[in-house]
């Protein structure tokens, strides 16, 4: 898989795991929409990291880190409360986060043994 391929399915995952969080919630929080919104961004950047553009695929991987280590409190609450759904749900986009950043960084990792091979 590339990663912006990867990237693509953590988006979605994203919009779509949140959202249904948001939708299916007795007490609906702005919040939980935070993971769509950046979803929203990942899927509009995904052209860039597709085109292999430094700048955009850094911004993404920031992106993903950042919802990675905020989507900390949510899977706690969702244990605290033992909501067994929202807490899958969290997980799901926990993995899929993790994937992403894993194939970003073996994307960066190959592109620096592309450009040693082409200088040396």
């Amino acid at each position: 898989m590339k990663a912006h391929t990867a990237s693509l399915l953590n988006a979605i995952l994203l919009i779509a795991m949140s959202t249904w969080g948001y939708l299916s919630s007795d007490t609906p929080s702005t919040t939980a929409l935070i993971p769509a919104i950046v979803g929203v961004i990942l899927l509009l950047l995904n052209g860039g990291v597709k085109k292999e553009n430094k700048v955009i695929a850094h911004i993404a991987v920031l992106l993903t880190l950042i919802i990675l280590l905020g989507l900390a409190m949510p899977l706690m609450g969702a244990m605290g409360r033992g909501d067994n759904l929202a807490v899958i749900r969290v997980v799901i986009m926990i993995l899929s986060t993790i994937l992403a950043l894993v194939y970003f960084v073996k994307s960066f990792i190959d592109a620096r043994k592309n450009r040693a091979k082409q200088e040396g």
